[in-house]
C-alpha cells in the first residue's frame, strides 16, 4: 500500500515537472497556432502567403507586444481525414492555443468537434457551408462570409431580369449542398423556382459532365447559377462551351466560390466562362491595401517560384486579418495559465479520448469574439462568430477581363454605382440598376431565361372542338391524320405567336377519340396539360379556380361574365288608363301645384288693379284666374307683371304637352320588346325550367344558386337552345339559358329576333390558354394577348367569326319609352316658381310706395294714441298715490269711536272717471268726500 502511494507522488511530482518544463520551453511570451490549408490549391497558396505575411506585419507594427504567435502549417491535401490528422497532431504534439483552417467546409466540420472537445478555438476563413453553425460547436468561428449572405444578392440580379426558373449547377458536397435550401426560398419570394437541380460528384469524369449537361439541354430552362469549387467548375464550363452551352440565349450565375477568386485563375479559364456574371464580397479600396497588394505579389512569386503570377483574393485579405484578430486576442491572454489538462472521466482509449484542454481556451475565445478592427478586408468583426456582410460586388465576364456592373446591398438592392445617389429611379426600359452586360455569344440582349429544348420536339397543342365552330373547330385528315383546327380562338392564339419575341415550333393535337367526338369535359381536357399530355392547351377554356391548381392560364382572351338569354315580348300598353303613363305621379302632382300658384298669384297680381273681369263673388274670381293660367290668354290680364307670368307660364306649358305628346304617341305606335324574365331568381321562384351548355361548369353554378337537377337541361349547339326557348318551360323546353358572354354574342348574331341577353348574373374571368404550372410561356403569352386585345386585331378576328351583333335590335337589354319624372323639368319649374314669386314681390313693393305717405300717416296717428294713453295712465298712478295719503291722515285724525268708526268705514271712496268729461280733479274729490263726512 505505501509503495503504491510513493509512486503515485512520484509520478505527480514528474508531470509538474514535465508541465513546468513546456511551460519555461514554451515561454510566457508565445502562443502555438496551427494553420491547416490545401497547400496545393490556389486558394491555399494565397492563404499562406498571406498569414505568414500578416505575422511578420503584425509585429513589426507592435514591437512592444509580449505575446507573439507561432505558425504550425500542415498541408490537409484537400482530404477531410488528412485535415484531421493534422489538427490532433497539432493538439497533441504541438499543443497549439488555435486553429487557423481548414480550408474545406467538409474538413471544418470535423476540425471544428476537435477544438470543441479540446477548447481550442478553430477560426476558418474558406468554410462557407451554412451548416457549420457555433451553436453545436461553440469553438468554431468563421473569418468568413456564410454562403447564405450571397443568396439574396443572386436572387435580386435574377428576379431584375425577370427570369423565373433558375437550375443550379453544385458540386455534391456539404460546401456545394449547404446554399440550395436558402436559395430556394430566396428564389420563391418573387415566384421563382427550380425546375431541376443538378448536383456534380466532385470526383465526376469529363463524360460524366458531359452527360450532365446534355441531360440539361433538353429542358427548357437556360439559366445556370454555378456554386462549385475552380477545380470542377474550369472543367464544366469547358465542356459547355464545347456543347454550345455558353452562347446566346443562355445565362450563367457564379456564387462567389468562384467570383472571389476569378482575378486569380488563367486567362485560359476565364475565356471559358466569357459572358457569365458573378456575385462577391465587395473589398473597399485604401492605400494600405494598394501597398499590401504589390508586397504580397513580390512574396508570392518568392514562395511559389514555378507557378504561374497570380493575384490577391479576398480570402488572402481574410487570412490576413483573421492572424490580426489572433495577434491582438492572444496579448490579453495571461500565458502564464497556459497548459493542457486531461479530461475527466474519459474512458475512450483513442487518440480523441486523450486530448487534452486547453485552460486559457474560454479567455482566448472570448478576446477573439471582442477583438474589432478595420483591416485590409473592410470592418473585421467576429461578435456574431462570424462576418457581417455589407456590400456585394455583382461582375461581368468579358473575355479574360472583369467587369464591374453594379452592386448590391440589403438596404438599397441594386445600384449602379457605390457613390451614386441610389434613391432615384431608372428609365422603365432600362435594366433596374445594373450596367450594360456582354452575354454568352457576345451578344447585349438579355437572355429570355427558356427555350424550347433543341430535341427537334415541337410544342404539342392540345385543341378540341366546340359547341360552337366559330371559337373552335378540330377536322382531322383520315389519309394523313394531319389535325388541322380552325377559329377566334386558333386566330388569337396564332397571332399571339407572331408577336412574341422568338419563335416557336408547335403542333396540334386533338382531344377525341380518333372519330371527330371529344374525349371528355373541359376539366377534363385541362387536365391533360397537368398530365404532360399537352405541352398547352387551347380554345374556349373558361379561367375557373378549381382548375388553377393544376395549370396556369394566361390572360382572358374574350369578355367576361355569365347572362341569360330569354325572349322578348311586345310590351305595349293599351288599358284605359294609359293616357296617364307618359307623365309620373310626381310630375302630374307636381304641374298641378304650379298651376294652382301661378293662377292665385294672377288673381292677386290683378286684384290689386282692380280688372273688370274679376268681379262678382269669390269663387268665380278664383275661376276666372285659374282660366287665365290654363288658356294663357293674355288679352284678359292689364296688369303687365301678370302679362310676364303669363308668358313664362306659356312656354312651360309647351313644353310639357309637347313631351306628353310625343311620349304617349310612342307608347302607343312603337313596338317596345321588352325581356320576359329580367332576374335569374324569379325563374327559381316559378319553378321554370333553365337550359345550360353540356359539359359546361354552369351546372355547378346553377346548382349553387339553388336550382333543382330536375329543372336544368343541357343542349348541345345554338340551335338546339333556340328550339327549347321557343318552345318554352310549359311544352317540354325552357324559359331561359344560363351561358357565358361570348357564346351569347354569337348566338344573338344568329338568331337575333326574338331573344335578348339580361345580365351579366355571374363574374367570370373569361377564356384563356392553359399552360403547365410555372409555364414561361405564360408572362410572354399574357403580353401578346394584351397587345391583341388592346389594338384592332381582335375586332378583326371579332368581325371574322361573329357577325355584326350590334346589328341586332334585341341585343342588350330591352328598355321601351319610360315615364317622364318631375327631375326631367324640375329646371323649367324653377324658372316659373321664381318668374311668379318675383312678379308678386315686386307688385307688393309697388302698392307700398304707391300708400307710402297714408301709412306713413297712420304711423305717426298710432304712435300719438299710444303716447296719450301712456300719459293717461301715468296720471291716473299718481292720484291713486295722492288718495291713498290722504286716506292714511283721515284714519289718524279722527276720534275713536265706535260710530264714527262705523261711518267711517262705510265711507266710499270713489274715483269716477267719465269719457265725456275726462278725469275728476283733486279738488272735486276733496269735496266730495267732505260733503260725505259732514
Amino acid at each position: 500500500m505505501g509503495r503504491a502511494v510513493g509512486r503515485a507522488a512520484f509520478l505527480f511530482l514528474f508531470l509538474s515537472l514535465t508541465v513546468a518544463q513546456n511551460i519555461t520551453k514554451n515561454g510566457a511570451g508565445t502562443l502555438d497556432v496551427g494553420v491547416i490549408l490545401h497547400l496545393k490549391s490556389l486558394v491555399g497558396k494565397i492563404a499562406r502567403t498571406s498569414v505568414l505575411m500578416a505575422v511578420e506585419d503584425f509585429y513589426s507594427v507592435h514591437r512592444n507586444f509580449k505575446t507573439k504567435l507561432v505558425l504550425h502549417i500542415r498541408d490537409s491535401n484537400g482530404d477531410d481525414v488528412q485535415a484531421a490528422s493534422e489538427a490532433i497532431d497539432l493538439l497533441e504534439n504541438y499543443n497549439v492555443r488555435a486553429i487557423v483552417g481548414p480550408q474545406k467546409s467538409s474538413e471544418a466540420t470535423f476540425v471544428s468537434d476537435l477544438g470543441n472537445k479540446s477548447q481550442v478555438p478553430v477560426i476558418s476563413f474558406t468554410a462557407t457551408n451554412p451548416a457549420l453553425s457555433s451553436i453545436s460547436v461553440p469553438y468554431f468561428l468563421r473569418g468568413t462570409l456564410s454562403d447564405v449572405a450571397q443568396v439574396n444578392t443572386i436572387a435580386a440580379v435574377i428576379k431584375a431580369y425577370g427570369w423565373r426558373e433558375v437550375v443550379p449547377i453544385y458540386e455534391d458536397t456539404d460546401y456545394g449542398r449547404g446554399i440550395i435550401p436558402y436559395l430556394a426560398d430566396a428564389l420563391q419570394e418573387f415566384g421563382a423556382f427550380m425546375p431541376y437541380r443538378s448536383a456534380i460528384s466532385e470526383s465526376a469524369t469529363t463524360d460524366q459532365l458531359e452527360r450532365e449537361l446534355y441531360k440539361i439541354m433538353t429542358m427548357q430552362t437556360r439559366v445556370y447559377v454555378v456554386h462549385m469549387s475552380t477545380n470542377i467548375g474550369s472543367i464544366l464550363f469547358k465542356k459547355a462551351k464545347d456543347l454550345g452551352m455558353m452562347s446566346e440565349d443562355y445565362a450563367w450565375i457564379l456564387t462567389d466560390g468562384i467570383s472571389n477568386i476569378a482575378n486569380s485563375l488563367r486567362p485560359s479559364i476565364l475565356e471559358e466562362m466569357s459572358g457569365a456574371i458573378g456575385v462577391r464580397f465587395y473589398v473597399p479600396a485604401s492605400k494600405e491595401l494598394d501597398d499590401f497588394t504589390t508586397r504580397w505579389n513580390k512574396r508570392f512569386k518568392e514562395d511559389n517560384p514555378i507557378d504561374p503570377p497570380s493575384q490577391l483574393s479576398i480570402f488572402g485579405l481574410w487570412g490576413y486579418d483573421t492572424i490580426w484578430a489572433l495577434a491582438q486576442a492572444a496579448e490579453k491572454v495571461r500565458m502564464a495559465d497556459a497548459i493542457f489538462q486531461k479530461q475527466k472521466d474519459t474512458k475512450n482509449t483513442t487518440c480523441l479520448g486523450t486530448l487534452r484542454i486547453s485552460t486559457i481556451g474560454p479567455k482566448l475565445l472570448d478576446s477573439i469574439l471582442h477583438s474589432k478592427f478595420r483591416g485590409l478586408s473592410g470592418e473585421f468583426d467576429l461578435r456574431n462568430r462570424q462576418l457581417e456582410f455589407s456590400t456585394f460586388q455583382i461582375i461581368n465576364v468579358v473575355g479574360s477581363q472583369l467587369k464591374e456592373i453594379g452592386f448590391w446591398t440589403a438596404k438599397h438592392g441594386i445600384f449602379r454605382q457605390i457613390n451614386e445617389n441610389i434613391s432615384k429611379t431608372t428609365n422603365v426600359n432600362s435594366m433596374p440598376g445594373l450596367n450594360q452586360v456582354m452575354w454568352p455569344g457576345e451578344v447585349y440582349t438579355v437572355p429570355k431565361g427558356w427555350q424550347i429544348p433543341t430535341n427537334g420536339k415541337k410544342l404539342r397543342v392540345g385543341v378540341r372542338t366546340s359547341g360552337y365552330p366559330e371559337f373552335m373547330k378540330v377536322e382531322r385528315n383520315t389519309a394523313t391524320n394531319e389535325i388541322t383546327a380552325s377559329g377566334y380562338a386558333i386566330d388569337v392564339f396564332e397571332e399571339a405567336l407572331k408577336r412574341l419575341p422568338y419563335a416557336i415550333p408547335y403542333e396540334y393535337v386533338a382531344f377525341d377519340d380518333g372519330q371527330g367526338v371529344n374525349s371528355g369535359s373541359y376539366n377534363d381536357f385541362v387536365y391533360q396539360v397537368h398530365l404532360g399530355v399537352y405541352d398547352a392547351a387551347i380554345g374556349d377554356i373558361t379561367i375557373r379556380y378549381n382548375r388553377t391548381s393544376y395549370v396556369d392560364f394566361t390572360l382572358p382572351y374574350t369578355e367576361s361574365g355569365v347572362a341569360m338569354i330569354v325572349p322578348v315580348k311586345d310590351d305595349r300598353d293599351k288599358n284605359t288608363w294609359v293616357f296617364l303613363k307618359p307623365l309620373t305621379t310626381g310630375l302630374w302632382f307636381g304641374s298641378i301645384a304650379f298651376f294652382i300658384y301661378t293662377a292665385i298669384v294672377i288673381w292677386l297680381l290683378e286684384q290689386r288693379i282692380k280688372n273688370a273681369e274679376l268681379t262678382g263673388s269669390f269663387f268665380r274670381q278664383l275661376g276666372i284666374a285659374i282660366y287665365f293660367s290654363f288658356f294663357a290668354d293674355r288679352e284678359r290680364v292689364d296688369s303687365i307683371l301678370s302679362r310676364l307670368v303669363v308668358i313664362v307660364w306659356v312656354f312651360v306649358l309647351l313644353v310639357i304637352t309637347s313631351s306628353y305628346t310625343a311620349n304617349l304617341s310612342s307608347m302607343l305606335t312603337v313596338q317596345q320588346l321588352q325581356p320576359t324574365v329580367t332576374d335569374i331568381h324569379e325563374l327559381l321562384k316559378s319553378g321554370e325550367y333553365v337550359g345550360y351548355r353540356n359539359g359546361s361548369y354552369l351546372s355547378d353554378l346553377l346548382e349553387g344558386l339553388g336550382f333543382d337537377r330536375k329543372k336544368m337541361r343541357a343542349y348541345e349547339n345554338p340551335d338546339e337552345f333556340a328550339d327549347a326557348l321557343a318552345k318554352g318551360s310549359q311544352n317540354g323546353g325552357i324559359a331561359a339559358v344560363v351561358h357565358e358572354v361570348p357564346y351569347i354574342k354569337i348566338f344573338l348574331a344568329k338568331h337575333c329576333k326574338g331573344y335578348t341577353m339580361v345580365g351579366p348574373i355571374y363574374k367570370s374571368e373569361g377564356f384563356g390558354f392553359a399552360f403547365p404550372k410555372r409555364s414561361p410561356l405564360v408572362y410572354d403569352f399574357s403580353r401578346a394577348i394584351l397587345n391583341i386585345t388592346e389594338g384592332d386585331s381582335i375586332i378583326h378576328i371579332e368581325k371574322k367569326w361573329i357577325e355584326d351583333q350590334h346589328a341586332c335590335q334585341n341585343d342588350g337589354t330591352m328598355i321601351g319609352s319610360s315615364s317622364l319624372n318631375f327631375n326631367s323639368f324640375s329646371g323649367l319649374f324653377l324658372v316659373t316658381g321664381v318668374a311668379s314669386t318675383s312678379a308678386l314681390l315686386i307688385a307688393l313693393m309697388m302698392t307700398l310706395y304707391k300708400n307710402k305717405h297714408r301709412i306713413r300717416d297712420s304711423i305717426r296717428r298710432g304712435q300719438t294714441q299710444k303716447e296719450y294713453e301712456r300719459e293717461t295712465i301715468n296720471e291716473q298712478n299718481q292720484e291713486r298715490t295722492i288718495d291713498s295719503n290722504q286716506v292714511q291722515n283721515l284714519q289718524l285724525t279722527v276720534p275713536d269711536d265706535s260710530n264714527e268708526y262705523t261711518c267711517q268705514q262705510e265711507g266710499e271712496i270713489s274715483i269716477e272717471i267719465s269719457p265725456a268729461s275726462g278725469i275728476q280733479t283733486s279738488q272735486d274729490i276733496a269735496s266730495h268726500r267732505t260733503s260725505r263726512n259732514g
